[in-house]
């Protein structure tokens, strides 16, 4: 008769289930580290955009984003069945590896002060970007590319009464 093979003895070095503790630990390293480490992540530009257009939306004294003509081409656009509202008009991002810059227009409301509103700005979204994506944001720079005044009717509710 043959011996049996030492593999399948259990307290054999090659055998998961006994004796030698550092085999064990060498094939769990061998898996590359935990399953979350494992791999690369990218992340869209588009995806940084919308989410610094909702977070600059959300700080109080901004009216609208994006200059007079790209609200114009974006009205026209939410429209068209199926265009949407654009979240991300208004916004342009540049997205690497582990950091992202991103540049804004925002419309202001008459009466705020522009110089706490764009800070504020830069704080809410630097926060929602960084805590959703995980990169770190370099830069937001804004330009304040138009004051809705009080007595202004916005371009969209303007035309939207003309076609009634």
């Amino acid at each position: 008769m043959t011996e049996s093979p030492q593999r399948n003895r259990p307290d054999s070095p090659g055998s998961l289930t006994g004796g030698d503790e550092g085999r064990q630990h060498q094939l769990t390293k061998r898996g590359g580290g935990a399953p979350g480490t494992r791999g690369r992540t990218t992340i869209a530009d588009g995806v940084v955009e919308k989410i610094a257009g909702m977070a600059a939306r959300d700080v109080s004294g901004v009216h609208a984003m994006g200059s007079g003509l790209s609200r114009t081409f974006g009205a026209v656009r939410d429209r068209v069945p199926g265009g949407g509202k654009s979240v991300s008009r208004g916004v342009k991002a540049e997205v690497g590896e582990s950091q992202a810059a991103l540049d804004l227009e925002i419309v202001v409301e008459y009466g705020v002060a522009i110089s706490e509103v764009a800070r504020d700005v830069r704080e809410n979204v630097i926060a929602a970007v960084e805590r959703m994506t995980g990169l770190e944001v370099v830069e937001v720079n804004i330009a304040v590319t138009d004051v809705k005044l009080p007595d202004e009717d916005d371009d969209e509710e303007e035309s939207a009464s003309r076609v009634q």
